[in-house]
């Protein structure tokens, strides 16, 4: 019987073992100059916003979906992704990206889209008074 509970406990170290490890071997960076994203050849987080000049791909054969971003200096990244376009891609104020730089374009793995907020713009009122 104490077999058992020495060979469960050490399944259970072992998990954790190889589950602290996990965490520790993520090592994506954010990037938000492009430059840099080219030249890490590493898998990393870029973000941007999207030009809209240059639209975007929909390709439902390979179901892949292309766009170009903008990064704060002006460069531009074309962004293939394998999947389907977000819901709120037209309207997003900004996009972040995860994935790696490869053959001229980034191949990413995820795509997030910022929203614009529906409280910006709008004036406080917090303090003020009706009377």
């Amino acid at each position: 019987m104490k077999a058992r509970y020495y060979l469960g406990g050490a399944i259970i170290v072992i998990f954790l073992a190889v589950l602290v490890y996990n965490f520790t071997q993520t090592d994506i960076q954010y990037e938000s100059d492009f430059q840099k994203v080219i030249s890490t050849g590493k898998t990393c987080k870029a973000t941007g916003t999207w030009v809209r000049e240059k639209s975007f791909e929909e390709n439902r054969n390979d179901r892949t979906f292309s766009f170009f971003i903008k990064d704060a200096y002006n460069n531009e990244m074309k962004v293939v992704y394998k999947g389907i376009k977000p819901n709120n891609f037209e309207v997003a104020t900004s996009v972040v990206v995860t994935g790696k730089f490869e053959n001229g374009a980034f191949h990413a793995n995820d795509v997030l889209t910022k929203c614009p907020s529906k409280y910006e713009g709008q004036p406080a009122t917090v303090g003020k008074s009706d009377t």
